[in-house]
């Protein structure tokens, strides 16, 4: 018990970070967002702007906290998606709306409440003296490092505890019926031992027959599927704070200040190992239980003062924290905030070797014995120095895009016969792309010509008829492009005389798939009254937790009638033709195993909660004013 707390204490701490962020992030850019108006904005709540800087410092966070996670192997292409906007700009409007929805109802945070959320913090375990206190002097300079004061950060902090509390109040809401869980667990649980009857559409291509009327007449049903979309040449300028970086170098006297000023998150903190010997008595337990249980206790301390080195024999016999005794009662190492209060006040006061004396708990009465001590060191310079370089580098760059950004933008806008000025000047390369397409196609995968905005304002009319430059359009986190048309070809429909092959073989797929399905269908009739066809599969057993089986063809297996076997059921697999499955025999377990019908339980009562959390902030949104602006990403307006 005990030794699951500590161990799943990441797990709470996802946890939080996941109630509280939103908000957070939310208020710590919401001061300047007054300063934009409705034309500027991607969208409007409550009379408050969502601005394109809001969206890029909320896409950057994402992109940062993602780096953190991965590494070098996350790609930031995989934010920078019509759907993924889509999704970051209505997260950014349910947070207004539930920051607006917090105001509404005063909803406030006790002193108490607050300080447990900012001590939750992680890099607040960073600033701990030996003695468990906090370095007050390392906290102001972190924060003064990101231009706060501690009553600055104090004030962002209770409005993001404040505002997220209406939907983690829904959020909790969600309880699934038992009766439900266990029906549903029952029948993820069946099993069914079926048989397939492939029939392939291939069987079928030589009964297709193909004359000149059908090619023209599917031709002319399907001529998009015969057009060659409209495409162009183009020419572009890519300016972005990560190629500022590739290109910038920090001197030695920065990455110095950089490591003095990073000192205290460097250094880490202290670490301690303990043993312990536990006499459960939890905090419901009656008061004779708990008086017996530290007698118990009091005991066994008496004991190990006389003969200390016992202690992990006595911890093996007698301790009642099943995480721990077998090992002679060792926790191993951890840091602060790894075990409830009233113990690592204890564990943090003890020397090596030393004995404490009784301590209680939630869970009951502890012995602890120290072990070991890890103390927290500071890594030197070199050891952190190419980490402080990236960051820096990345630091310096966006100061730099910063600076350049907008004289790039009104370049390329007043000299739009030529990108070459603005290539010139800021030192960028003219790169061009030829089968650039109205649509992202997968031939510009390693390009920005991708960008959903980017090739709507390319291939606009005037762009097209003049080839001018376009306008510079954001198609990343700090990342313009600016691109000109030097060839367009109008989209043109192919002769049939040209693809009359391919029609052919389009028409011929179609029409044995058409055919496979009929054959299918009437030998699934012929099977249902008695008359089995043969040529099935190898059995297999198949539930609804199979994996390498088809939604159709799980589907059809299942719902087969029971009732009566052998059943049989068809599906539709498309292009691989139809399935006939036969069924012989069902398995059904009469008890469901405890941790898979707690996972059952959860699993309904997460998918609960998520759809009543949904549920209320579309109710914020129908009663809320909501405005999308015309600069919003194209996606989120529909």
């Amino acid at each position: 018990m005990f030794e699951f707390i500590r161990t799943h204490q990441r797990l709470m701490q996802l946890l939080l970070l996941i109630l509280v962020f939103p908000a957070f992030a939310l208020f710590g850019i919401e001061g300047y967002t007054r300063f934009f108006g409705p034309d500027q904005a991607l969208a409007e709540v409550e009379g408050r702007a969502i601005t394109q800087q809001e969206f890029d410092g909320v896409m950057r966070q994402q992109e940062d906290q993602l780096h953190r996670s991965f590494g070098a192997s996350f790609d930031p292409k995989v934010l920078d998606t019509p759907e993924r906007r889509k999704q970051l700009l209505d997260g950014i409007i349910d947070d207004h709306l539930i920051s607006a929805e917090a105001q509404h109802l005063r909803l406030t945070v006790s002193d108490a409440a607050l300080r447990n959320a900012i001590m939750s913090q992680g890099f607040m375990q960073q600033l701990r003296k030996p003695d468990g206190s906090i370095d007050i002097d390392a906290y102001k300079a972190l924060l003064a490092a990101q231009g706060m004061t501690p009553e600055q950060y104090d004030a962002r902090m209770r409005f993001a505890v404040a505002s997220g509390k209406p939907g983690e109040t829904i959020g909790i809401s969600g309880l699934a019926s038992t009766v439900v869980a266990e029906k549903l667990g029952k029948a993820l649980e069946q099993e069914r031992e079926a048989q397939e009857l492939l029939i392939s559409p291939k069987d079928y291509a030589a009964k297709v027959v193909v004359d000149d009327a059908a090619l023209k007449a599917f031709y002319d049903a399907n001529k998009a599927r015969f057009t060659l979309p409209e495409h162009a040449k183009v020419e572009y300028l890519v300016l972005s704070a990560e190629a500022i970086a590739a290109d910038t170098h920090p001197s030695d006297a920065d990455l110095k200040a950089s490591y003095e000023a990073r000192k205290a998150q460097y250094a880490g903190q202290e670490q301690r190992r303990a043993s312990h010997i536990l006499i459960s008595a939890g905090k419901d337990a009656k008061a004779a239980d708990k008086t017996a249980a530290k007698a118990k206790a009091q005991s066994l301390l008496e004991a190990l003062r006389k003969k200390p080195e016992s202690f992990a024999d006595v911890a093996k016999k007698e301790s009642q924290d099943p995480g721990s005794a077998a090992q002679g009662g060792d926790l191993g190492f951890f840091g602060r905030s790894a075990m409830v209060k009233s113990f690592e006040d204890i564990a943090f006061k003890l020397k090596e070797g030393e004995i404490s004396d009784i301590v209680e708990s939630d869970f009951g009465y502890h012995i602890i014995k120290l072990t070991g001590i890890k103390e927290a060191k500071t890594p030197p310079f070199e050891a952190v120095k190419a980490e402080l370089e990236a960051q820096l580098k990345k630091d310096q760059a966006a100061k730099r895009y910063a600076e350049i950004a907008d004289g790039f933008s009104n370049m390329v806008y007043d000299q739009y016969d030529s990108l070459k000025p603005a290539a010139d000047k800021y030192k960028l390369k003219i790169q061009s792309a030829d089968g650039v397409t109205r649509q992202p196609s997968q031939a510009m995968a390693n390009t920005p010509l991708t960008n959903d905005k980017l090739l709507r304002v390319l291939f606009a009319d005037d762009a097209v008829k003049n080839k001018r430059n376009i306008e510079a359009v954001q198609v990343a986190p700090s990342t313009l492009v600016s691109a000109r048309i030097v060839d367009y070809k109008p989209a043109q429909l192919k002769p049939l005389e040209q693809v009359k092959d391919e029609v052919k073989a389009a028409l011929i797929a179609k029409r044995s798939v058409e055919l496979a399905k009929e054959a299918g269908e009437a030998m699934l009739k012929k099977a249902q009254a008695g008359e089995a066809p043969q040529g099935f599969s190898k059995t297999q057993w198949i539930s609804r937790r199979s994996n390498d089986v088809s939604a159709p063809s799980l589907a059809a297996v299942m719902r087969a009638d029971a009732a009566k076997l052998p059943a049989y059921a068809g599906a539709d697999l498309g292009e691989k033709g139809y399935a006939i499955y036969k069924v012989t025999q069902v398995k059904q377990p009469e008890k469901i195993d405890e941790a898979k019908a707690q996972s059952t339980w959860t699993g309904i009562s997460g998918n609960l909660s998520e759809r009543e959390y949904r549920a209320y902030l579309d109710g914020l949104r129908q009663r809320s004013k909501v405005k999308m602006g015309k600069q919003a990403p194209a996606a989120a307006q529909s």
